[in-house]
């Protein structure tokens, strides 16, 4: 039924169903989160349901996956801060990339938080956090500097609320990943010149790529950065 052809990094695998390529992440317990499939334990990681996957995924079929994977540098023992979590569709998946770290996933929705608290009772590498991404400050308390700032969000000042999260909480050398959902910025507008300001407005980070998610997500970017890691003199 599959067929494992490699193993990217901590937790993933990229597998070959009826001459499809997927990939999957490895849980301690394989049990569906959102209704996934389980194939040998391993969960499969739906691109239509993740824009981390399809990012993964677009990486894969591109042949550019390897040097993704080299750019996210997640080890099990990795943090992340996870803005915009929802109910944890994506974020149970980087939970399985960090078996050993933690995940902070910083969600302002009542509803998704409710669903992410059944999560974490699941999981005890994810921390729900009830906030506003827009307010990093307001959630000081329960972070340490982190690896990777992911972040989803589907708030008008996208890139800003990364810059906060940046400056404050990840580490030098850290990779930034933003999704930017150009219709949640402005509806009216291109959504290409759109993604095209909201890359401009990033600060404190060198750009390594920006990829289209379609056909997997219609007028969202993945932008992939990484935090300058030069110490300023005084």
């Amino acid at each position: 039924m599959r067929m494992k052809v490699s193993e990217a990094l901590s937790g993933i695998r990229v597998l070959d169903l009826f001459g499809e390529a997927r990939i999957a992440t490895q849980p301690k317990v394989p049990v569906p989160v959102y209704g996934e499939r389980i194939v040998d334990g391993l969960r499969i990681w739906d691109p239509h349901r993740s824009k981390l996957a399809a990012l993964l995924t677009k990486s894969l079929l591109a042949g550019g996956l390897a040097g993704l994977v080299g750019v996210l540098n997640l080890s099990p023992g990795s943090s992340v801060l996870y803005l915009g979590a929802a109910t944890g569709t994506t974020a149970s998946h980087v939970s399985d990339l960090v078996p050993d770290g933690l995940v902070y996933a910083v969600e302002l929705s009542p509803r998704a938080i409710r669903d992410l608290l059944g999560l974490c009772q699941a999981r005890d590498n994810i921390v729900p956090i009830f906030e506003d991404a827009f307010h990093p400050e307001r959630y000081a308390s329960f972070l340490e500097p982190v690896d990777l700032v992911y972040q989803d969000v589907a708030q008008r000042n996208q890139a800003e609320i990364a810059n906060l999260n940046v400056a404050r909480y990840l580490k030098p050398g850290g990779t930034l990943v933003l999704m930017i959902k150009a219709r949640s910025v402005d509806v009216t507008a291109d959504p290409k010149e759109v993604a095209k300001a909201e890359v401009e407005g990033l600060e404190g980070v060198d750009l390594i790529s920006v990829t289209d998610l379609r056909p997997y997500h219609q007028d969202h970017w993945a932008v992939v950065a990484r935090k300058s890691s030069a110490v300023l003199k005084q």
